[in-house]
């Protein structure tokens, strides 16, 4: 265990020198005797006391009837009770002075009271300064520090190992830990409530491990913003992989905004933008995450290039193919050198590609496929090398497969690994053996292709420079203070103006209050023009018949204005018409955990319906600007088609970064900020209509 976290915040809960087991049982199969067997069966070298008042000694060990009896004041207390006894056994904890405890139990009481016991315990362990693990948990292991704090011991085969796991749920810890021989743990823990201790603070704990090498994240919640984007930036210092399963990407929030953008901003985007900020590989499923843990585990890194793969079958390796094209991935364009190197290898009708059908007749296959494997590694566009078959131990064949890699392993310092086609559980011996050897085995073709996936986009991001957003214009946010603190929400003409004093591209525009008005306005702007009404609470204008469009003369004008007046009021807003071009909207929300965040993305009506866009948390400079818009789908769509001109897009992520500088400038004055459209084209990018809402506005 490194030295330097004896002084860690949480050194006396995840690495104690003496720890006293509440509840204490001889009975076997009980938590009071699975918490003695697990921490003596973890190798823990400190002091053991068992607590209950009804024995003298369990399992050799010397029995006290309470803390208070204890000759020394412990650094961890294991609270085994039941809810009904928890609140008493935490307040005799903090009265014997205990540095740190764990809760196993679910902290919940039928008919309880207000605050109930699990805020009562929150707050006296915050009041006593105590970490605390859980409660509703199933404890850690430390492997490093010889430390397992749990109710029932794991299988004898759990050991230490290069990642660390942090899991809001108990299934998925067990899952994980106890049910895969390929997986080992510098660190697991199931972190239940986290009514003390979080997530951001275990995370802080385990990248300052010597032997943490990847860092697993199942979350229901982020409960200490701060606090783990923090840690993040740590992982991110040490070159530790981040791998996240988000659960409970609820859609509630987006009920509770008023523009476009507040509600296509929710709480998932979010998330994924500090995720992407950060460099975060982010899965969708649990074999993903196993996947992908394992994976970012062993100690190659990916170099530069595409992927290469070898299969004994031409279905599954088209299958294969497929997978790989509806991931938007690529293989490696490998040279006609190596092509040479296959051809001299492969049996006769065997193609000398990527990936490749590398069985023929069966002949030499060892020879041959770790032949091709070495070839395909050598090239310079491989990043990593896959052999898709199955493993199974006993089986020549298969253990056949196993030699040939291990043999191109060892001439290469690329990562190789094994797909199993077919999605298994791990518990083959030929597949630990191969894990272990630093050639993990991952299961399943899309789960195994996600993790690859992950691990190319991790390898980009650290090969991308540092991020420098451009300073805010200054005084802008003084300037702009006294207006957005009225409470009400910016009408268009006043939205406009803000962004232009951004340096955000606008139209120019006026407002009338009457039909001359509106005349002379148009006198001003030139033919044609749009008519929008301005009338105060009317936020989304096209859904009330509040916009008109290519007015060419006097006449149209007023015929339109007249009409607009009658139904929704006098005070009218007039722009002339911009060049045709694509509609994209520039979006923004104030999160309450992390900050301003940005979005781009499908504009127009389609805004609702075209699930397109890309969030990034602000602010942020043109290369990333840039790269935002690049990951749209409608992205092809910039450069132009069916004679259409194609889009600035240099100048379109100009305006994004300037957006994005704007949002973080106004932080917490502004709640959500919706320009929609902005239009693309040729000569750049303007805002023809925008939405800002301030926080806490009235509307």
């Amino acid at each position: 265990m490194s030295e330097s976290l004896r002084d860690h915040r949480l050194a006396k809960l995840l690495m104690p020198e003496s720890v006293a087991l509440v509840g204490a049982s001889p009975k076997t199969g009980t938590v009071g005797n699975g918490m003695i067997k697990g921490l003596v069966g973890g190798g823990f070298k400190g002091r053991i006391y068992a607590i209950n008042p009804n024995y003298q000694e369990v399992e050799g060990i010397a029995c006290f009837p309470s803390l208070a009896a204890l000759p020394e004041p412990v650094d961890h207390a294991l609270l085994g009770v039941a809810n009904a006894r928890l609140e008493a056994a935490l307040h005799e904890a903090v009265s014997a002075k205990v540095k740190a405890a764990t809760i196993l139990a679910s902290g919940y009481l039928e008919g309880d009271r207000d605050p109930p016991l699990t805020r009562r315990l929150a707050a006296l362990a915050k009041g006593a300064g105590m970490a605390l693990c859980g409660g509703n948990g199933m404890g850690f292991y430390n492997h490093e520090a010889g430390v397992r704090i749990c109710g029932f011991p794991p299988p004898d085969w759990v050991g230490p190992g290069p990642m660390a796991l942090i899991a809001h749920s108990g299934s998925v810890f067990s899952a994980l830990v106890h049910n895969d021989k390929r997986f080992s743990y510098s660190f697991a823990v199931s972190a239940g409530q986290e009514l003390v201790t979080n997530a951001a603070d275990y995370l802080d704990f385990v990248l300052r491990m010597n032997t943490t090498k990847a860092v697993g994240l199942f979350l229901e919640a982020i409960r200490d913003p701060k606090g783990f984007v923090a840690a993040l930036e740590l992982a991110n210092q040490r070159d530790i992989p981040v791998i996240v399963l988000k659960v409970g990407r609820s859609p509630e929030s987006a009920a509770l905004a008023v523009s476009h953008s507040g509600a296509l901003v929710g709480d998932e985007a979010v998330q994924n933008a500090v995720f992407r900020r950060h460099g975060v590989i982010v899965t969708d499923t649990l074999d993903e995450f196993a996947n992908s843990l394992l994976l970012l585990s062993q100690p190659r890194r990916m170099a530069k290039g595409r992927l290469a793969s070898v299969h004994d079958s031409g279905g599954e390796r088209e299958l294969f193919a497929d997978r790989v094209s509806a991931r938007g991935m690529s293989f490696a364009r490998i040279s006609e050198a190596t092509k040479a190197k296959l051809a001299a290898r492969l049996d006769y009708g065997l193609d000398p590609v990527n990936p490749l059908d590398a069985w023929g007749t069966g002949h030499d296959y060892e020879g041959i496929f770790g032949d091709c494997m070495s070839a395909l590694l050598d090239d310079p566009d491989t990043a990593i090398g896959t052999l898709c078959v199955e493993t199974r131990s006993g089986n020549s064949l298969h253990q056949g497969y196993a030699r040939a890699m291990t043999a191109a392993h060892a001439k290469t310092t690329k990562p190789l690994i094994f797909i199993n086609n077919v999605a298994q559980i791990g518990d083959d011996t030929l597949a630990l053996q191969l894990t272990h050897a630093g050639i993990p085995v991952l299961i399943g073709l899309d789960a195994g292709l996600a993790a690859i996936k992950g691990e190319m986009g991790r390898r980009d991001f650290r090969a991308m420079p540092a991020m420098h957003p451009a300073a805010a214009p200054k005084g802008l946010r003084e300037k702009w203070r006294t207006r957005l603190s009225q409470g009400t929400a910016l009408d268009e003409a006043e939205s406009l103006t803000l962004l232009g004093d951004y340096g955000l591209p606008v139209l120019p525009h006026r407002i009338a209050e009457n039909g001359s008005a509106a005349e002379k306005a148009t006198s001003e702007l030139g033919y044609p023009v749009v008519l929008k009404t301005a009338m105060p609470g009317i936020l989304h204008k096209s859904d009330v018949g509040g916009v008109k469009l290519n007015l060419a003369n006097a006449a149209g004008l007023r015929a339109a204005y007249d009409d607009m007046a009658k139904r929704l009021g006098p005070r009218a807003l007039l722009a002339p018409m911009a060049a045709k071009g694509f509609e994209l909207s520039f979006g923004a929300k104030l999160d309450p955990q992390f900050g301003p965040v940005v979005m781009v993305g499908a504009g127009g009506i389609l805004i609702e319906f075209m699930a397109d866009r890309a969030c990034a948390l602000a602010p942020f400079d043109e290369n990333e600007a840039r790269r935002l818009i690049d990951g749209l789908a409608l992205r092809p769509l910039l450069d132009g088609k069916r004679g259409a001109p194609p889009s600035d897009i240099a100048v379109l992520a100009s305006a994004l970064a300037r957006f994005s500088v704007m949002v973080a400038d106004l932080g917490d004055l502004v709640q959500e900020i919706d320009i929609n459209p902005m239009l693309a084209g040729p000569q750049g990018c303007v805002a023809l209509d925008a939405l800002i809402v301030p926080t806490k506005a009235k509307t």
